[in-house]
């Protein structure tokens, strides 16, 4: 009976550890900005988006980039290589890599919540495959969603959110209405109140800041 026991305890030691390196799987990026630091992990099963967004943080591409989009209980954009520098008032946005990637929609899978890590790109009229930017990306703040709001959501949308979805909304916050049209390709693991204190910027009427926050590095964490 003993052997039996600390058989059992050794099988769920080793289970917990295997699944707990499965869930840390993924590269590490360190995003340094003009408020601190953020840390984000790029998913595997997005390797298109993953790949390019590693090779522009060893190129050093964003470097001195500026959040360019702040909106409050939404989100935070930057990677718009031609805010470098950019005089106060130019409305940004439109720069970036030369090229698009891909989608790699992965939903529900993964799901606009809080924290969330995406990709920018140009509307449905002009790009119907959903084709990502290049450089620019947005992590999602988003707001708290009621089980009513929820609710009407889905009868205006036709969704149907899954018991996940509907208790990150809740409990996180989020941005549904983006799911299934944007590519997620990562998470905030650390720096949340970084990015909260960005989305709390003042802003102008395109939603630049009015005060420049700029990401002075990224760096791949080994």
């Amino acid at each position: 009976m003993i052997r039996s026991i600390t058989a059992l305890i050794i099988l769920l030691f080793s289970l917990s550890v295997c699944t707990g390196k499965e869930h840390d799987k993924g590269t590490k990026v360190l995003i340094n900005t003009d408020f601190g630091k953020i840390v984000v992990k790029l998913y595997d099963d997005t390797p298109l988006h993953r790949d390019n967004f590693i090779k522009l943080v060893n190129e050093h591409k964003y470097d001195g980039v500026l959040f360019h989009r702040v909106i409050k209980q939404f989100m935070i954009q930057a990677g718009d290589f031609s805010s470098v520098n950019a005089p106060a008032g130019t409305k940004l946005g439109t720069g970036g890599a030369s090229y698009t990637i891909p989608a790699e929609i992965l939903y529900p899978k993964y799901f606009h919540k809080s924290g969330q890590l995406a990709a920018a790109r140009t509307g449905d009229d002009t790009n119907p495959e959903r084709a990502s930017s290049g450089s620019q990306f947005y992590i999602v703040t988003g707001k708290h969603y009621t089980d009513y709001e929820l609710d009407k959501t889905e009868k205006e949308t036709g969704k149907k959110f899954t018991p996940e979805e509907r208790e990150a909304f809740k409990t996180e916050g989020g941005a549904p209405h983006l799911d299934g049209a944007y590519t997620v390709f990562g998470e905030v693991v650390t720096g949340m109140k970084v990015v909260r204190k960005i989305e709390l910027l003042e802003t102008d009427e395109n939603d630049r800041p009015k005060k420049n926050i700029k990401i002075k590095s990224m760096k791949i964490l080994k």
